[in-house]
């Protein structure tokens, strides 16, 4: 008989989201064989696509199309990154790509409504992979572009993906401002497109660290600066957060010397857009505490 360890019970038990014990029980039953393993726990189990959509899908991937000046951004989510790296869940990413960019639709259910090939929608497609894998998976956003200028993209492995909108000769150029977003990832294009609500943010960051700096400099006796004097600094930092986080005045990642506006003209050239998605950003992962998992299944069974 196979030798089933902690690894392959881990593994099964992402893909299928089923107790610890009952990974164990099923890899023994099956010897040790994954695939078999897994048919064994959706037969026990049962109803495991229809479970899956009340779980949290904070992995996955962002997949990039691209067809003349028309192209798509889109993230899709996964509950592990194990199977973020499946076929075909990569296939019905890329396919939800291209559906984004032939069809526009409006939002998410309009594009998980398109026809995906064999007679199913898109969304038919997910719920069938759901089924297969026993993950949870959604599509959780995209960005269509269509333009009479050129469309780059850059994908950072899967986790972070680039489009930029951009005019000039030189199509290099477009590849190089995309390397740069994921690599620096601005916020905006400019200091005028900087969100209001993060500058306001960064000030009331550096408000916070004046009346530290002044509270300290009081308890050491040191006179306390004039009100001109902090209302400059409060606005040096507020410029430079705007530096930092805008695209034309970010230092250029392939020669620091410039900033990615100088970098711009000198190509003649210009960005007229990007957007950029990172695989979770802002979705609140479940924290799994495994030890406290195999303790409280060990309980369990000396009880019954």
């Amino acid at each position: 008989m196979a030798a089933i360890t902690a690894a392959m019970v881990g593994e099964l038990r992402a893909k299928t989201d089923a107790p610890m014990m009952e990974c164990k029980k099923a890899l023994t039953e099956a010897d040790g064989d994954m695939g078999k393993a897994e048919e064994i726990l959706r037969v026990k189990l049962g109803g495991k696509a229809s479970k899956a959509s009340a779980r949290i899908t904070a992995e996955g991937v962002v997949a990039a199309y691209i067809a003349g000046g028309v192209g798509a951004l889109v993230e899709v989510n996964s509950e592990t990154d194990f199977v973020a790296k499946n076929d075909d869940f990569l296939a019905l990413s890329n396919a939800a790509a291209k559906l984004v960019a032939e069809h526009n639709p409006a939002d998410v259910a309009a594009l998980l409504a398109l026809p995906a090939g064999d007679g199913k929608t898109l969304d038919e497609v997910r719920t069938a992979l759901i089924g297969k894998i026993g993950e949870n998976m959604s599509i959780r956003r995209f960005q269509r572009f269509e333009t009479s200028a050129k469309l780059a993209s850059y994908l950072h492995g899967t986790r972070i993906g680039v489009i930029v909108e951009f005019d000039g000769a030189d199509e290099q150029v477009g590849k190089d401002v995309a390397m740069h977003i994921a690599a620096m990832k601005p916020v905006a294009l400019s200091s005028e497109q900087v969100p209001a609500e993060l500058i306001e943010k960064e000030r009331s960051v550096a408000k916070a660290k004046a009346e530290e700096d002044a509270a300290k400099a009081a308890a050491e006796g040191k006179p306390a600066q004039s009100a001109d004097i902090v209302a400059k600094r409060l606005e040096g930092s507020v410029q430079k957060y705007l530096k930092e986080v805008s695209l034309l005045n970010q230092a250029f990642v392939k020669n620091d010397k410039q900033s990615v506006e100088q970098m711009l003209k000198a190509a003649n050239s210009a960005v007229k857009g990007f957007t950029m998605y990172v695989v979770g950003e802002g979705i609140e992962k479940k924290q799994d505490d495994f030890a406290a998992e195999v303790a409280a299944q060990m309980a369990a069974s000396k009880g019954a």
